[in-house]
């Protein structure tokens, strides 16, 4: 059984700092591309980084800059390193694995930004 578990959501000041960690179990994520998507308060999910298996990461426009997606393939664990965090940036964060069609989420993690 495939479970992707995210974590490392908090509430954090504008301008502050977050990881997100998403563990899988039961695949690889060396085989897959793996991303981390968002769906913020009445909108629709979107992506924000990806690292696929063979080619560069690619981040989403509003993110280039500020967040960092990367891979430990040796835990098992994708990572999302959140940096100057605006408070548009919050929603609830999904990792998402795929592989030839075939997609695994998590549950999601929820980020707010706000003093």
């Amino acid at each position: 059984q495939v479970q992707l578990v995210e974590s490392g959501g908090a509430l954090v000041q504008p301008g502050g700092s977050l990881r997100l960690s998403c563990t899988a179990s039961g695949i690889f994520v060396s085989n897959y591309d793996m991303g981390w998507y968002r769906q913020g308060p009445g909108k629709q999910r979107e992506l924000v980084a990806r690292i696929p298996r063979q080619t560069n990461t690619n981040y989403a426009d509003s993110v280039k800059g500020r967040f960092t997606i990367s891979r430990d393939n040796g835990k098992n664990t994708v990572y999302l390193q959140m940096t100057s965090l605006k408070p548009e940036d919050t929603a609830v964060y999904y990792c998402n694995a795929y592989q030839w069609g075939t997609n695994y989420w998590g549950q999601g993690t929820q980020v707010t930004v706000s003093s």
